[in-house]
């Protein structure tokens, strides 16, 4: 049986009168795969909101916890890129499941071939504001000063929060390809391919389901950039198959 590398992203648990449904649609999805299962990227934005204080865990998400946990334990490779929405949660997986965790981009080869791959918020640096507010919320005091705050206040100004912006960010005007030099993933990609070559790009953040070619003049050979959707509007997923060294993109509610 051929070996498979997922990619999926921007479930944003926590957010909506669904999030039970989808949590319990993606441990399905899980189930699924794991026969064939090699590695699997989670690509941030898993969770609406996330900030590992040292002896409190976030209440819900139980049950993508526990699939992602057997998924371990069976042997499957896991991966988390923090996103913008969930970039608190610290060494949370890693200690409890063995998850390597990303705080940016990273290139990685997978069977001879080149993957560029992150989550994608900040990426093109086309919203001064929100670079600004990112250098903030990373930085490391500013997490400990936090973490002084009982969850009973953080949680839900911070859910209230995201809401308003997944409101403002979903509009119908954006939930599409807005053309190259207003994709900041985008820019960021062609940015590093001109020093170097990958064959895949491979992003989340945009809620966008996405596969198109990336060149640059100084680049002869292809490049496929894959936006992985969400679960959030869409049940998208990215699949790598290792025989046929092909990349597609899925969506299950289209089959």
């Amino acid at each position: 049986m051929a070996e498979m590398i997922y990619f999926i992203s921007d479930a944003h648990l926590g957010s909506g009168s669904d999030s039970r449904q989808r949590e319990q649609e993606l441990c399905r999805f899980l189930d699924s795969i794991k026969a064939d299962c090699r590695t699997l990227f989670l690509l941030g934005d898993m969770f609406d909101f996330w900030f590992s204080y040292r002896y409190t865990v976030p209440r819900g998400h139980t049950r993508l916890l526990g699939k992602l946990a057997e998924l371990a334990d069976s042997g499957v490779e896991l991966h988390f890129f923090i996103g913008n929405h969930d970039m608190w949660l610290f060494d949370y997986l890693e200690k409890e499941m063995g998850a390597v965790m990303h705080s940016d981009p990273e290139v990685m080869v997978i069977d001879g071939k080149r993957f560029l791959i992150g989550h994608g918020d900040g990426q093109g640096h086309l919203d001064k504001n929100y670079d600004l507010l990112r250098r903030i919320f990373r930085s490391r005091l500013n997490q400990r000063l936090f973490a002084l705050l009982p969850a009973s206040w953080t949680f839900p100004i911070a859910l209230r929060w995201s809401d308003s912006n997944k409101e403002k960010h979903a509009r119908k005007d954006t939930l599409h390809y807005l053309g190259d030099d207003r994709e900041g993933i985008v820019r960021y990609c062609r940015e590093r391919l001109k020093s170097e070559h990958f064959d895949y790009c491979i992003f989340g953040h945009r809620h966008t389901p996405l596969t198109m070619p990336l060149s640059t003049a100084n680049c002869e050979l292809p490049t496929v950039y894959v936006n992985t959707g969400d679960w959030l509007f869409n049940r998208n997923y990215a699949v790598y198959d290792t025989a046929t060294h092909q990349l597609t993109l899925h969506n299950l509610i289209d089959g």
